[in-house]
């Protein structure tokens, strides 16, 4: 890993540690680091314990139990130097154990979590928003866990049997964690290695097609068969009106479908009791974004007429700028999304706002990326 040095015009290499080195610890650090940042792995995952030890019979526990967007349980393994010979076994057992966990079950395992580390939060709630579901179609670990290890260096032992899981259509994902430094300066490089990312995407497609055949929930698999088909026809009337946001956006079964600019999604989401367009920044832990945007706040409002709302959403990484319809709106329609008789009006809502919501909100946008470039 090199630092750039504009001034230079040359890259300074930095130096490639081992975590023992730095006083790095696995607890305290590491799975801290994880903890608060699980998007180095990825993906948006949702942490609902650490150090989870509520397993019949056993002392055992693992280190770090997320939710995925998909409401998947995934057990996160953390090392340093080293994984050691038994990693993928722990995993295993975690695995196991975690397997016949009922959504309420984690409900309760995410708001102890909450308890201990001071939040006051609902977990359900904070389950539901992060999911984007209503509260009739949640059901949590339906399908396979998954697991993720995190470490410095992987012995052959394990690297073999990842990859003989792999073919077995068993989901695992290893990740690479490399620190280093510069004078007092410390850096970290966490990347995956297995599956490779490029290949990730074919695996994924190959496990969703298996999802598919088997005998899911009623209510769900209904729930996401009408998402994937109102987010077609409104990819169709979009298309329609040759407006080419979603051109490159397949329709997943998920209740936001959007496309980026930048460091911004351009979302069409549909919530709980309401529907809308936003800006939506997933990665704003300062606030750097959205306080970029808030410079233009005022010409924005003025025309929408002051019906923007601007979130900071504090104590989250994220923010976002949006649209809402309507209560009037949203009363005709009664808010019933399940109701296709209703999807015509609420696409052509959706393509109005979203492309009046851009041309207002992109130029600046666009200009906000630039001034923090």
């Amino acid at each position: 890993m090199y630092r750039i040095d504009k001034t230079s015009n040359n890259v300074i290499k930095l130096e490639e540690r081992l975590f023992k080195e730095l006083k790095i610890r696995e607890r305290e650090h590491l799975q801290e680091w994880i903890a608060k940042n699980p998007e180095m792995l990825g993906e948006e995952l949702l942490i609902i314990q650490k150090e989870y030890d509520g397993f019949n019979d056993t002392n055992e526990r693992l280190d770090l139990l997320a939710l995925d967007k998909d409401g998947g349980l995934v057990i996160i393994e953390n090392k340093l130097d080293d994984t050691g010979r038994n990693v993928v076994w722990q995993a295993l057992k975690y695995a196991s154990y975690c397997s016949t966990l009922t959504t309420n079950q984690i409900i309760k395992i995410f708001q102890e979590y909450l308890a201990k580390s001071g939040t006051e939060a609902d977990a359900k709630e904070s389950i539901l928003e992060f999911l984007e579901r209503d509260e009739e179609e949640l059901l949590l670990n339906r399908g396979d866990q998954r697991m993720i290890f995190v470490a410095n260096n992987y012995r052959k032992e394990v690297t073999s049997t990842v990859l003989w899981l792999l073919n077995h259509d068993i989901q695992v994902q290893c990740f690479r964690a490399v620190p280093y430094s510069m004078g007092d300066e410390m850096f970290l490089q966490v990347e995956q290695i297995i599956p490779l990312p490029e290949t990730k995407e074919f695996m994924i497609d190959a496990k969703e097609k298996e999802k598919e055949e088997k005998d899911i929930s009623k209510t769900v698999e209904e729930s996401e068969a009408r998402l994937i088909k109102f987010w077609g026809l409104l990819k169709n009337d979009l298309k329609t009106h040759k407006i080419d946001f979603l051109d490159r956006v397949s329709a997943k079964p998920h209740y936001s479908l959007g496309f980026w600019k930048g460091n911004g999604k351009f979302a069409f989401c549909i919530g709980r009791n309401t529907f809308r367009v936003e800006l939506y920044f997933s990665n704003d832990p300062n606030k750097i974004l959205i306080d970029g945007m808030s410079k233009y706040k005022n010409d924005i409002d003025d025309k929408y007429n002051g019906h923007i709302v601007w979130e900071r959403l504090e104590n989250k990484k994220a923010s976002r700028i949006k649209f809402e319809m309507t209560t009037t709106e949203v009363g005709q329609l009664e808010g019933r999304f399940s109701d296709e008789v209703y999807w015509p009006t609420l696409i052509e809502w959706y393509r109005v706002a979203m492309n009046n919501f851009y041309e207002t909100v992109y130029p600046y946008w666009e200009k906000v990326q630039k001034e923090l470039a």
